[in-house]
């Protein structure tokens, strides 16, 4: 009997010996990997990073640079200062975090990080604690799943920087109940409502919580993928915790604000006042003199 070579479909190969037709699956085979981010600084200059490199990305734009060299591994640089890495060793790891110092702006001396591992070789999506089982190794999966390891590590930074605006927020309202004034100037204050509002900026500007990337709206994998680590993550709550917190800072901020040209009017009054009677003073010893 004639055979043909086979021919690969979908799964596995079709082989065709005279009239019949054979289907035979490629088994699957499972494969463990894990993604590990890190807040390494407040922001990275990918610009200058990538120039530097030796490989080429495989995706890039002005936010984010997506390597993938001939071991399998994966690298994610974001602008906001995130490093995400897999299938990274320590030793590698810690190269890499070493090379890519040197394009940092303000380093950080203790790093937020998340890890988050990969299995293959499942016949669907299946999302755990701290884990996710895929079909396959698919270039566009693993790099969004990076994505959202990454939002939540940057998440953690801007929640810890929100909680410290809370915290020193608190210190001057209890000035305030116990003194009865405010313990900061108007220099002071304009550097503290510049913080609050450089930290709502850097927010809006590097985190995707409510948006989906591009490549989800032509992918029902994608997007489903998408949709469930948003999820895992709890990104949108956490998204909505920090931004009451910055909420909070804001009205606390405005008070601030009323309070002290409150005083600066009172000031300017008491001027006034002190002005009309030196005035006055001039006039009566004038009146005497003559």
């Amino acid at each position: 009997m004639f055979c043909k070579e086979p021919l690969p479909v979908g799964g596995g190969f079709l082989y065709a010996c005279g009239k019949s037709l054979t289907f035979t699956p490629v088994p699957i085979v499972a494969c463990m990997m894990k993604v590990v981010a890190y807040q390494v600084a407040d922001s990275i200059d990918i610009k200058q990073f990538r120039q530097a490199f030796s490989l080429q990305p495989t995706h890039a734009d002005s936010d984010e640079l997506f390597y993938q060299n001939d071991k399998g591994q994966h690298i994610y640089v974001f602008k906001y200062g995130i490093v995400s890495l897999l299938n990274y060793s320590e030793v590698e790891t810690t190269a890499f975090l070493k090379l890519i110092q040197d394009y940092c702006r303000n380093p950080l001396h203790t790093r937020l990080t998340d890890e988050f591992e990969i299995e293959t070789g499942a016949d669907r999506i299946i999302f755990g604690y701290n884990k996710i089982d895929i079909p396959t190794a698919d270039e566009e999966m693993l790099r969004l799943i990076m994505l959202h390891v990454s939002q939540s590590v940057a998440l953690d930074h801007y929640l810890v920087q929100t909680n410290r605006l809370i915290e020193e927020t608190n210190s001057h309202t209890q000035v305030l109940e116990q003194k009865g004034k405010l313990d900061m100037g108007s220099t002071a204050l304009k550097k503290y409502i510049g913080k609050t509002l450089n930290l709502k900026n850097r927010i809006a500007e590097h985190l995707y919580i409510f948006d989906s990337p591009d490549e989800t709206w032509e992918n029902e994998d994608l997007a489903r993928l998408d949709a469930g680590l948003k999820k895992t993550f709890d990104l949108q709550a956490r998204f909505r915790t920090t931004q009451e917190g910055l909420g909070i800072v804001k009205e606390n901020l405005e008070l601030f604000k009323d309070l002290l040209q409150h005083r600066q009017s009172n000031f300017l009054e008491w001027i006034i006042i002190v002005l009309i009677l030196v005035e006055v003073v001039n006039l009566f010893v004038e009146k005497l003199s003559a």
